[in-house]
């Protein structure tokens, strides 16, 4: 770059050397200029008012809230359910789009920092004319050309600058988009996961009535052809065990469709992962306590509000970028180069030509064209604080209902339980009233059907527990930070200068 610097261009074509204390004033003046200001707004972080505490807390503990909720899948102590979210971060596709869309912006952000610098560009030709004078006759003529152009555009008022800010910002917004599907991602596998489980306890109890019901109808048939029994309650028997066969086939389809939807969200085909869960399992259980913190600490860790405010900081230094369009661009460009006639004499030294000077351009007149545009992005940059303060209060709307979920569904599973203690005394009561003759049959089917209802109702509403409880670490933002030591081939590759942020 500093051959350029020594070459003119004098009025007759000719090379010839320049004097530096022509050329390097202007350079030093105008490279002095070049940072001096940045137009447009400066970001700030936006101030939200934010509640104290949560109003409703169904659980809480000392400790940590950010290392409990950091991999909460392991409270849950559950290895298979462990080893598919591990399947699951490393295969699943819309993580892998996500961790496609961080690579773009990085080349983007790089893309935009090009722009700073200059550009050198070689160039060479070789051209051949001739011309036919009335005679017939012509004249051939050949030129032989080679050199380098050099270009730059100082950056005096920040656009360039801006523009870099911008694509920093849209980089880290697109991280905590890859943040916020590992969060979502997870919260699917795991609440899959426990409807699965949740499927196969409710297809025990279904089979173990069945088993029992049928026992009693096979007892009363018997009773009826030794004829001392009751047709009426071999017909009631009947029909309430193939009533309860009935529930049987729906509850494996569920069972199927939960083992489908794990497969995919792991990357895989549909049924890829039966063989691996088709073996009943109980259903996890949670082995502490819950902790969620305060409203300030999903502010500061869920991936879609972090997303916001990084596509806020990203929109407000557009304004700059817009509002740079309306001051002077300054360029510094110059060439040297080797033209002549006959190959043989390209690298003579009087082939050599070259050229240097700054030039500059400024919008005169354009109807108002870039004010509007810089008002455009003023709207672009209020939408994008309106989206953001609208994800916080959605985030904390979505952690009181999970709260709330969770709080209502321990109550009813603690009835449940009563109700299905209460109701299996009252099936083996009605069994021995029912024998000794002291009740009729229709009460023995009351009873059977009750407990079968309250156990199956009993295992739903265990599985809706743990399912409440994952969407509440969902609702706080929790999973997305253990996933950050992740080995590249798990994870999105990271620079030193954007890792994934917490």
């Amino acid at each position: 770059m500093a051959l350029p610097l020594k070459i003119f261009v004098n009025d007759r074509g000719r090379y010839v050397r320049c004097r530096c204390a022509v050329v390097l004033p202007i350079l030093a003046l105008l490279a002095g200029l070049t940072g001096c200001t940045t137009v447009g707004p400066d970001y700030m972080l936006p101030e939200f008012p934010l509640p104290d505490q949560w109003h409703r807390l169904s659980a809480t503990a000392g400790g940590d809230a950010g290392t409990l909720q950091a991999a909460w899948w392991e409270c849950l102590q559950d290895p298979v359910l462990s080893r598919l979210i591990n399947e699951a971060v490393i295969g699943n596709l819309d993580v892998k789009e996500a961790r496609s869309r961080v690579c773009e912006a990085r080349e983007r952000r790089a893309n935009s920092r090009a722009q700073q610098f200059p550009t050198l560009d070689a160039t060479g030709s070789a051209r051949k004319s001739y011309s036919v004078d009335e005679s017939g006759s012509g004249e051939t003529a050949s030129l032989y050309a080679a050199g380098f152009d050099a270009g730059w555009e100082l950056d005096l008022f920040g656009g360039l600058r801006r523009t870099v800010e911008a694509s920093q910002a849209d980089l880290e917004a697109q991280i905590e988009d890859l943040n916020d599907v590992m969060v979502t991602l997870l919260a699917e596998v795991a609440v899959n996961y426990i409807d699965l489980r949740t499927y196969q306890t409710r297809l025990l109890v279904a089979r173990r009535n069945v088993i029992s019901q049928q026992e009693t109808w096979e007892l009363l048939v018997a009773s009826d052809q030794a004829g001392s029994g009751d047709a009426l309650a071999v017909a009631q028997a009947h029909y309430n065990l193939e009533s309860s066969r009935a529930k049987i086939p729906d509850l494996e389809a569920g069972q199927d469709e939960a083992m489908n939807r794990l497969a995919v969200l792991v990357g895989k085909p549909a049924g890829a992962l039966h063989e691996r869960l088709a073996e009943t399992r109980p259903m996890p259980e949670a082995s502490v306590d819950l902790v969620v913190g305060v409203p300030a600490d999903v502010v500061r860790q869920r991936p879609d509000i972090r997303q916001a405010e990084r596509e806020l900081a990203a929109q407000t230094a557009r304004i700059g970028e817009a509002a740079a369009d309306l001051y002077p661009k300054f360029s510094l460009s110059g060439s040297i180069g080797l033209e002549s006639l006959h190959l043989g004499d390209l690298l003579s030294a009087g082939s050599r030509i070259g050229s240097i000077g700054p030039s500059f351009s400024w919008p005169i007149f354009d109807a108002g064209a870039i004010r509007s545009n810089v008002r455009v992005q003023e709207e672009l940059t209020r939408q994008a604080l309106i989206h953001y303060e609208a994800t916080v209060l959605g985030a904390l709307e979505e952690v009181e209902n999970a709260l709330t979920a969770y709080a209502k569904e321990q109550q009813k599973r603690a009835h449940l339980e009563a109700a299905s203690a209460a109701a299996r005394s009252a099936s083996r009561l009605a069994e021995y009233q029912y024998t000794t003759g002291m009740i009729g049959f229709s009460d023995v089917l009351d009873a059977q059907r009750s407990l079968l209802s309250f156990e199956d109702q009993l295992a739903e509403s265990q599985g809706i527990l743990l399912s409440d409880l994952v969407r509440l670490y969902k609702a706080l933002g929790g999973g997305w930070q253990s996933l950050r030591d992740q080995p590249p081939a798990a994870n999105v590759p990271v620079d030193s200068e954007t890792s994934i942020r917490g």
